[in-house]
């Protein structure tokens, strides 16, 4: 049998959870998918978790990840953009290991994403350091270094020319905005021109659904370092979240 382990990818429309093959990064079933509840506060939250393992009838054994649209410190969010405020300080591995009756391993959801790209999709056999980053309404950020992660990165939330980065070269900027390719690749030129001074990755991956048309912006850019459009798009956090609690480095 396939070793296996669950993915849940907690967002602020969908709580989706997924059992994973670890050795291709597929899907094992089908995707179960609930209603984030509102008010999203942890013990509610973490009561959707619980019906969506017990949907997906998750044996013991099999080593959960869960996601969280928020940096995650030693298992605690200091703070929260897209759930309650109630989230804040809150232990999140002990409210999800209390709730599901097993050990959890709780990480950002760009983290999650991140770390799929390098096992299984765009980065996977790419050595050094890759900067993934997923372009959305912000833009969250993860560093692999040959297969080890640097949890909690916000590359979104640079300075630049006195500006949040997210705030002027998000794709979610780019529609509110109203930008045209042109205009929002001098905007991408800037802002990974720095995060390349700085880093000096080996590779970027850009992830989000705007990865889907990388071919009327990537080619626009000028950079020294290569530059892929992600492959796992809406899966990735899911098998992200279960291949990083069972191994932990790509």
């Amino acid at each position: 049998m396939a070793q296996v382990a669950c993915g849940i990818d907690i967002g602020g429309s969908g709580v989706k959870g997924a059992l994973v093959d670890l050795e291709s990064g597929q899907y094992i079933g089908d995707q179960i998918r609930i209603p984030t509840p509102d008010p999203a506060t942890p013990e509610a939250v973490a009561d959707v978790c619980r019906a969506v393992i017990d949907q997906l009838d998750v044996k013991p054994e099999v080593p959960i990840g869960v996601t969280f649209p928020a940096p995650v410190f030693d298992g605690v969010i200091p703070y929260m953009a897209n759930l309650d405020q109630s989230w804040v300080d809150v232990d999140v591995r002990a409210l999800m290991e209390r709730h599901l009756g097993r050990p959890v391993v709780p990480l950002n959801d760009a983290d999650a994403a991140g770390m799929a790209e390098v096992a299984y999709g765009a980065a996977k056999g790419h050595d050094g350091v890759i900067v993934f980053t997923t372009q959305g309404t912000g833009i969250g950020s993860a560093i692999i270094v040959n297969g080890t992660l640097l949890t909690n990165t916000e590359l979104g939330h640079l300075e630049i020319d006195g500006h949040d980065a997210e705030k002027m070269a998000s794709s979610g900027q780019k529609t509110v905005q109203g930008l045209n390719w042109d205009q929002w690749a001098q905007r991408l030129q800037r802002y990974y021109s720095h995060v390349e001074f700085l880093l000096n990755p080996d590779l970027f991956v850009v992830g989000g659904g705007v990865s889907e048309n990388h071919e009327k912006f990537m080619p626009l850019l000028s950079l020294k370092t290569p530059m892929i459009p992600a492959k796992l798009l809406n899966t990735a956090g899911i098998v992200g979240a279960a291949y990083y609690a069972a191994h932990g480095r790509a």
